[in-house]
């Protein structure tokens, strides 16, 4: 049996429903800037009287197993810099912002000293107002010149809702600016007609990274007049660049400097991220520049109880008559029904897009019994829906129309969602940035706010609302990218040489690698050097080489059958699980049941349907070894590298009653398989060393699973990725290799470079394994040791002694190490898995996962097809040879 790590959503079989019965309603909350104090605090219930109230049902209280009380913290002002325009300040103060925070006015004070800075400070701070007033006052100087654009500022969001959500915050707070303020958003939803106009006029530009790579930089003759004037580059949610996407954004980011720097400009960078270790360091990465940091947050903080709630065990039996507990999906779902029957503003976020749209559905049912008319004041909100169903729901929930939200990641971001009261959490996110983040969106008034974070049944959910030390006492993690990557680099110096001819003077602002890189993109003939400069040769467009978020394939689109009607879309990567003919889809609401998926057309015909189940697909994952780059003996074991292909593929689904999880039969499907050719990292052990570790065939399958999830969560420390870049496989008996083997292999098409460093490092890294699992004080197992967020098989089975064991006998056959120059940079890694960043990008949301006896497919997405390949080689130092690409 094979255990493969890719992220997963995992299904939740639904448990009975019951409602608190609620006798009357909260008024509901004004929406407020999230910079403003809520003056209205006592018409709002506190948050220990909402928690107590959703207690108060039957056994209700005894599945909160923990309550953290966050106490409110006073702000503390500070005044605009004296170089601010008056007219902005005016505008500020009739927004009902009197004075700044003093970590606002700071970071505008650098920002107008020509100084690259990073706001770094708790949700609803004000991060926006600090980037805003400095922008806006620079603009309303250029507005004063001869052609009425003497400036210019460009705003990057990682998602679409976030910068249409800015376009409104702009529009509002510039009001009293008249005409000198023109903003527009430039992305894949704006009108053919109007882009000429924002090109041509427009002096605030919001955008995002995939549209400045594919649309803006490879036209900048177009955008000439707006580089040429560009003063200012708002990175907003910057945290959100990490791992192999923001290694690309990175890259995208230093051609938009090249390109600036061609037409006579030195754009300030104005960074806002959620509160994260070093930020700086990830930033001047990010960009390529020294930037400062601002930290101190000063805003006022209303209290947070934050509320860890572990749904009661059922009635249900598992495999082996394991009882299996009430799902997070239908314990949210009666917590957002509760919270919108007591008028308490509220929104569930869920880590896919169906249980957004379950739970919605089931909360509307439920509502409806209650009062008809509240069914309509809940809705989901997730990737893939229309451009205009997005802004439809986006002004129902700033208007205060809709209660209660269902939403994947796509709100986790910085919408302002202002008024909330509550947010309910359906299982842990992965990590704890990403927790506070969520729970930060309630309370972004001032007031205070409660978050409840609904334990899933798995033993990560379930050890961390056991032991909330592991959320509560531990710092969030870094921000971890590597734009010096030679698979990431690569073809963003192809992209570069398209837009402007590259020369030696462009070297050091793209990395130290740049150089070794550009004798094998001529070799490759990407690119042909005439006299002092390289220059792109094919016909296609270089921006295509490369998808910076990964996403393979075009977007399948859901189209109802009978009209024609085009109902939103879902990700190449998805498709084969979510939309495979007979799957139940979900849509605003409305249950469809899908007749036909063609691929080749990239559509999925769909038929209106009320079927009393829900479906899940199941399919099969396995390794293959390519081609064996480096071996090296250890002991009688070996440690290699090079390609395989991981083979995915759907090959049925299973009907589950909506109410209980029951499964009422399976279907098989004709599916392709899906195939992810990349580079990988493994080691084999033989009988002899089983035997000397005392690691017998009952126990061998948890102790390679569990030293396989550790050293995944090692690997950041050795390797400067993220851990949603990677991916891995224990095999007992790999049919390639004839012995337990263990792989660790990129995420991404082709590679990205971490497996090798990996083989390179293998003997730190592992020692570094071995000692984090045998120094935990855990005695099975626990998220700090061998236990994995993301782990497809439910961390089932895993043996830490046996993994600490093999480990030890593994490493006495080890060589001895050269003196490696290069030493980790990455602050402490999280343990978890997860092949690639497209799986976990922002939403889009993030599709169901498929789940079998071999694990989930999340996340990997088909070969790349129709494009260059570009064979470079990672200049890095090692311990062997460095591996030839095939």
């Amino acid at each position: 049996m094979a255990f493969n790590h890719l992220p997963a959503g995992v299904h939740d079989a639904l448990g009975p429903l019951s409602v608190m019965p609620v006798t009357h309603s909260m008024p509901m909350a004004n929406n407020l800037r999230p910079d403003r104090t809520s003056t209205d605090t006592a018409s709002r219930p506190s948050p220990g009287e909402i928690l107590d109230r959703l207690a108060s049902g039957p056994s209700r209280a005894s599945r909160i197993t923990h309550t953290e009380h966050l106490p409110p913290r006073e702000g503390r002002h500070a005044v605009w810099p004296d170089r601010i325009r008056s007219e902005v300040v005016a505008a500020v103060q009739s927004a009902g912002i009197e004075h700044p925070w003093a970590h606002q006015a700071l970071a505008a004070e650098h920002a107008l000293d020509g100084e690259s800075v990073i706001v770094s400070t708790g949700t609803a701070s004000g991060k926006s107002l600090a980037y805003l007033v400095p922008v806006l006052s620079t603009l309303l100087d250029g507005s004063e010149a001869p052609n009425g654009r003497g400036a210019t500022a460009l705003y990057l969001a990682p998602t679409k809702a976030l910068a249409a959500d800015q376009r409104r915050s702009v529009k509002k707070l510039s009001h009293p600016l008249g005409h000198a303020v023109r903003s527009a958003v430039y992305d894949g939803d704006t009108p053919v007609e109007e882009r000429e106009w924002v090109r041509q006029y427009a002096n605030y530009v919001l955008t995002n990274p995939d549209m400045l790579h594919r649309g803006i930089l490879p036209s900048h003759p177009r955008w000439a007049s707006f580089l040429r004037a560009l003063r200012y580059v708002v990175i907003d949610e910057c945290h959100t660049y990490r791992g192999v996407f923001g290694s690309h954004v990175a890259q995208v980011l230093r051609r938009l400097r090249r390109l600036c720097a061609r037409y006579g400009s030195s754009p300030v960078f104005l960074m806002a991220s959620a509160t994260a270790a070093e930020p700086s360091v990830a930033a001047s990465r990010l960009t390529g520049l020294p930037v400062v940091e601002v930290a101190d947050d000063a805003s006022p903080r209303g209290e947070l109880v934050f509320a860890l709630w572990e749904p009661p065990l059922t009635d249900l039996h598992g495999e082996k008559g394991a009882p299996v507990r009430r799902s997070a999906t239908a314990e949210t779902a009666d917590l957002l029904t509760d919270l919108t029957v007591q008028g308490v503003r509220s929104v569930a976020f869920v880590r896919s897009r169906r249980g957004a749209e379950l739970i919605s559905v089931i909360a509307q049912e439920r509502l409806s019994e209650v009062d008809r008319s509240l069914a309509r004041r809940v809705a989901a909100y997730r990737g893939g829906y229309l451009p205009e169903e997005r802004r439809a729901l986006e002004h129902a929930l700033h208007s205060g129309e809709l209660l209660g939200l269902a939403a994947t990641t796509a709100l986790e971001l910085g919408i302002d969602v202002s008024g909330l009261d509550a947010v309910v959490i359906a299982g842990y996110p992965g990590t704890r940035a990403s927790l506070w983040q969520q729970a930060g969106r309630a309370g972004r008034s001032g007031q205070g706010a409660l978050a409840v974070l609904v334990a899933r049944d798995d033993p990560l959910d379930t050890f961390l609302v056991h032991h909330p030390e592991a959320l509560f006492d531990q710092p969030v993690e870094s921000t971890v990218l590597d734009p010096d990557n030679p698979y990431v680099l690569a073809p963003h110096l192809c992209a570069a040489a398209s837009e402007l001819p590259l020369t030696e003077e462009d070297f050091d602002l793209f990395g130290p690698t740049t150089a070794e890189l550009m004798p094998q993109l001529e070799a490759a003939k990407l690119l042909r050097r005439r006299t002092k400069a390289w220059h792109w040769t094919r016909r296609e467009r270089a921006a295509d080489l490369t998808d910076i978020r990964g996403g393979g394939g075009n977007p399948v689109q859901i189209v109802e059958s009978g009209s024609g009607r085009l109902l939103g879309t879902v990700d190449a990567g998805a498709a084969h699980t979510t939309v495979h003919e007979g799957a139940v889809h979900l849509h605003q609401g409305r249950t469809y049941l899908v007749d036909e998926l063609h691929l080749d057309d990239s559509v999925a015909l769909v038929t209106e349907a009320n079927p009393p189940y829900s479906t899940v697909a199941r399919d099969t994952t396995a390794i293959s070894v390519l081609e064996t780059d480096v071996e090296i003996p250890w002991g009688d074991g070996r440690l290699c590298y090079g390609s395989v292909e991981v083979t995915n593929q759907v090959v049925s689904f299973l009907r589950r009653r909506l109410m209980t999880g029951e499964v009422l039969g399976e279907t098989k499907l004709d599916l392709p398989p899906r195939t992810l050719r990349t580079r990988a990292v493994w080691w084999t052990v033989t009988e002899d060393q089983l035997d000397a570790a005392r690691v017998n065939p009952e126990i061998l399958g948890g102790a390679l699973h569990a030293a396989e999830h550790a050293s995944i969560g090692m690997l950041p420390l050795f390797a400067t990725c993220d851990r949603w870049d990677i991916g891995g496989v224990s095999v007992p008996l790999h049919p390639d290799t004839l012995l337990p083997t263990v792989f660790v292999y990129d995420g991404h098409p082709g590679g990205a470079g971490f497996a090798e460093r990996a083989f390179h490092t293998a003997r730190e890294w592992l020692t570094a394994t071995r000692q984090a699992i045998a120094s935990c004080e855990c005695d099975a197992g626990c998220p700090s040791c061998i236990q994995s967020p993301k782990c497809g098989n439910g961390n089932e089975p895993l043996h830490k002694r046996g993994a600490v064991r093999l480990l030890t006998v593994l490493l006495q056959g080890a060589p001895p190490a050269p003196a490696e120059p290069e030493s980790p940079e990455a602050p402490e890694a999280q343990l978890c898995e997860g092949p690639s960043e497209a799986a976990q990008r922002q939403d889009v949301g993030r599709p169901d996962a498929a789940v079998t006896a071999a694990g989930p497919a999340e996340g990997q997405g088909p070969e790349p097809r129709g494009r260059p390949d570009l064979p470079v080689t990672s200049p890095r130092p090692s311990a062997a040879p460095a591996p030839p690409r095939p």
